[in-house]
């Protein structure tokens, strides 16, 4: 079994907040195809790096996750890319980890 996660920003790369609608679409997209997402939006999670030697960049972000018997990756590398198009990123990070359920 797998748990993919997807780190969905509050913001573009301009600071501009994105649309509500976005999020809820992406929140009902996957609970139709996985039938079930979980989604940490409470307290949005900072992300830190450093862009350059001298430069620290940070994002507000939220979490979404499904949990799935097979990776289709092919599926998952176009759908981070819709993705990445629709919260206007350079980039948009979606992980996976196998897991077991005990």
């Amino acid at each position: 079994m797998y748990l993919i996660q997807i780190l969905l920003p509050l913001y573009d790369n301009e600071g501009l907040p994105l649309s509500q609608l976005e999020f809820l679409r992406v929140r009902d997209e996957l609970s139709e195809r996985f039938g079930g997402i979980t989604t940490y939006m409470r307290s949005p999670a900072r992300g830190l790096w450093k862009e350059t030697r001298d430069t620290t960049v940070h994002d507000d972000i939220v979490i979404y996750e499904v949990m799935a018997d097979e990776l289709d990756r092919e599926w998952w590398k176009s759908y981070r890319e819709q993705l990445t198009l629709a919260f206007r990123q350079e980039l948009l990070i979606v992980r996976v980890s196998e897991i077991q359920l005990l």
